[in-house]
């Protein structure tokens, strides 16, 4: 009895955490709001992904079963009422015609071959100084940039390219809603490039975080310029 009454209180939990955390998605997401899933049908994670916050219907998300709470709760009481009856032994069967002399059941067939593994994706992040990109409060490529971008796009032929992310990041000087608009006009400034270069456009994902992740100390100097990047990740399954 207890042990089903910790049940019901588990699945109870476990539908209100389900209810609480809905509106928030940590998987990728494109412009138009739809989930960025590999050539597999996985669904591509951020770095604060949890079951609990994984979009519906994608790999590792919860599920819960509406009327699982209610069955759980209606067996817990069954068992509490309804006493335990002694089974009557079964009735004895008729020897089955397989056990006469010279008769074998059929061979079980075969097992199916087992399924292809499909090869590991890897991923592969760089990340640029903003400075080396762009000039200061510009989203317009440099040169050096363009030569870093060119042989990226040399090594992506070297995969079966599955994404790649780009993503701004700035400094903190100036208001956060400027720095998150800057941040994103040089991602997609990234994006145009490769496109450009002859990468298929759906595979490339593009973020803007503005202020809101530096790597280092922005009061100072040196840590604003290491703040100021632009972070590159191609993800896919190395070509044999």
């Amino acid at each position: 009895m207890k042990k089903v009454k910790s049940l019901v209180i588990a699945v109870s939990t476990l539908a209100f955490a389900g209810l609480t955390t809905a509106a928030e998605i940590n998987n990728w997401l494109s412009s138009s709001g739809d989930v960025w899933k590999n050539s597999y049908g996985e669904c591509w994670r951020n770095g604060s992904w949890t079951p609990a916050t994984a979009a519906p219907g994608c790999d590792g998300a919860i599920v819960i079963e509406p009327k699982a709470a209610a069955n759980a709760q209606n067996s817990a009481a069954s068992s509490s009422k309804s006493p335990q009856v002694d089974q009557a032994p079964a009735a004895q069967q008729a020897p089955s015609p397989l056990d006469a002399p010279g008769l074998q059941p059929a061979p079980a067939s075969a097992p199916s071959p087992a399924a292809a593994v499909a090869p590991a994706a890897v991923s592969s992040k760089v990340t640029y100084a903003a400075d080396t990109f762009f000039d200061f409060n510009k989203s317009v490529i440099k040169s050096e940039a363009k030569a870093k971008l060119d042989d990226l796009v040399d090594k992506i032929k070297a995969v079966n390219l599955e994404v790649i992310i780009a993503v701004g990041h700035t400094d903190a000087v100036g208001s956060d809603a400027y720095n998150q608009k800057l941040s994103m006009r040089r991602s997609n400034a990234v994006k145009a490039y490769l496109i450009n270069k002859g990468v298929d456009k759906t595979r490339i994902y593009t973020e803007g975080k503005g202020e809101k992740q530096p790597v280092a100390d922005n009061g100072t100097k040196e840590g604003r310029a290491k703040n100021r990047r632009v972070e590159i990740e191609v993800v896919g399954a190395r070509k044999n």
